[in-house]
Parts: C-alpha cells; structure tokens; sequence
C-alpha cells in the first residue's frame, strides 16, 4: 500500500519578518511497517540555505534558513510512503507479564532494552506526577500480560476523555487534561506516554499523519486532514509496539510515522526563530493523505 501526503503549513505575520532559522520535521520516517520513498519540500519565500540529517532519535530533520524580508511563510512537504499491507496483530492475553517486564527491564543489559530505559524518564512536557500513577494503576495487574495492561489503558483513555479541540492548545499542561478529561490527539498521546513511564514502562510518543477513509460499516476516525499523534510503547518480547488512544486501536497501515521522541518538543512539525513578525501570526495548516493506485 502507498499512500501520497502533502502537508503545507502558512504563516502570515503581522509585521515584517528580516529572517528565520527553522527545524521541520515533516519527512515521515522509515520504520519496520514503511518506508518512505520519495520527499520534496518547497519554501516561499526560497531558503538562502537548507540541510537535512538524523535527529538524536533517528527522525529525519529538515533545517533551512530565509534571510529576505517576507510577511508571509508557506513551506510544502509532498511524500510517498510505502506501508506494509499487513497490519501487526497481537495475542493481548499471552506473552511477558507486566510485573516480569519490569523485572526484565531493570535487569536485562540487552542494547535495545537498555536504550529503552530513556524513555521513562520525564521530558519536557511529561513530568511524573502521582496524579498519572492513579490513572494508570487500575490497568496494570503484575500477572496480566503487559499487552493485555496498555491495551486496557488505551480503551479507558478513548472511553474517558472527550476529544474536544476547543478544549486545549500546544501549552495546556497535562494536569489540566487529566482533571477536565478532554483535549485532542497530542493531549491523549501525552497523557498515555506519561501513565506508560509512571508504571516504569518506556513510553515514546509518535507523530505522524492518518488516513481516514472508513472500513465497511466502521465510522471515520477521528484525527481527519491533520497531523496526529498516537505512542509507543517497549515490550520485552515485540519491541516498540504502537497504540493509538485518540482512536483505541493499534496503530496500522493507515498510521504515517513521521519522527519518534520523548514528547511533543521533540518533534514539532516546525519550530525555529524569526526576527520581526509582530505577534500571534496566523497559521493554517492543511494535510491530505491519499492512496495512490499504480497504473
């Protein structure tokens, strides 16, 4: 299955902007389920410079310079993606159990275990709270599988919390998301990343895109014509396993994998520094995913 994703994001500013230093992270990453096969990214006005290379994390980082005076920003990142046309299944019942992934995960020197451990340390916009802990601790049983325990948070967190997009914006704590049980995609993935490391499980969080065509007598996925956000989580046995709370599903082939990191800060599709601009400039984002039939 290919999928063609075309992601713009325009700024009009209310001033006049000199010049701009930008990180993009809008090229989806190859992974075990896809590969990306082809990338162009456009720039209005044209960069005086651009580099891309490998974030600390693997992702695939876009950097680009523009040094003429602009009021207007459009940057365009047109991808092809190739995914597995097999969805990863699970046996949820069967499998290590959480409190001998915990042991395992203390124990073990393994490489890929011991990389693991970073991810349930705090980070920027997760930090460990007793709040998270008392969410979480009702899904995890210490002789129930450890698939079995995510699974079972992921469906509470779509079960009991409203996805209200008027609810939040990029700076709402996530106290504040756990006491008024709304948000969106980001506000979910966080929230599960942070109950996952708050139970000692290493927890990543995922951006990327979704497409939302429905299956037969299924309804759309919530999650349409933007970016999403769902997490990872390391089990001993599969590796990085991918859930998606916002939906409460695995995440499949119609989950785009842009960049991985400890949470929203790590992978913003695009952050930088601009000198001039006024403030609060207006931003539209569009992103369309489509299927493309080979001919």
């Amino acid at each position: 299955m290919r999928f063609r994703i075309k992601h713009v994001t325009q700024y009009n500013y209310a001033a006049r902007v000199t010049r701009c230093y930008n990180l993009a992270n809008v090229i989806p990453r190859d992974t075990a389920r896809q590969h990306c096969l082809s990338n162009r990214i456009t720039l209005s006005p044209l960069p005086a410079t651009t580099h891309k290379r490998s974030d600390y994390f693997g992702n695939k980082a876009f950097h680009f310079e523009i040094q003429k005076p602009h009021t207007e920003l459009v940057i365009t990142a047109v991808s092809e993606v190739q995914m597995s046309n097999k969805d990863h299944e699970l046996n949820l019942d069967l499998g290590i159990s959480y409190k001998e992934a915990l042991e395992y995960l203390r124990t073990t020197n393994r490489p890929d275990v011991m990389e693991a451990r970073e991810f349930v340390l705090s980070s920027p916009m997760i930090e460990p709270s007793d709040a998270l802990t008392e969410y979480a601790r009702p899904s995890f049983a210490g002789n129930r599988s450890l698939k079995s325990c995510v699974a079972d948070l992921t469906s509470r967190i779509f079960k009991e919390f409203k996805y209200d997009p008027q609810f939040s914006t990029i700076a709402t704590p996530l106290a504040d998301v756990l006491l008024h049980k709304k948000g969106v995609c980001q506000d979910f993935a966080h929230l599960e990343v942070g109950c996952l490391r708050a139970m000692g499980i290493p927890a990543k969080y995922v951006s990327g895109y979704i497409e939302t065509l429905p299956k037969p007598g299924q309804p759309k996925l919530v999650g349409a014509d933007a970016t999403h956000a769902w997490i990872a989580f390391f089990c001993p046995e599969e590796g990085w396993v991918e859930f998606d709370p916002t939906n409460d599903s695995l995440a499949g082939s119609q989950h785009i994998v842009t960049a991985f990191g400890r949470d929203y800060f790590d992978v913003t599709p695009l952050r930088g520094v601009i000198f001039g601009g006024g403030v609060s400039p207006a931003l539209r984002v569009s992103v369309d995913v489509s299927r493309v039939v080979d001919a």
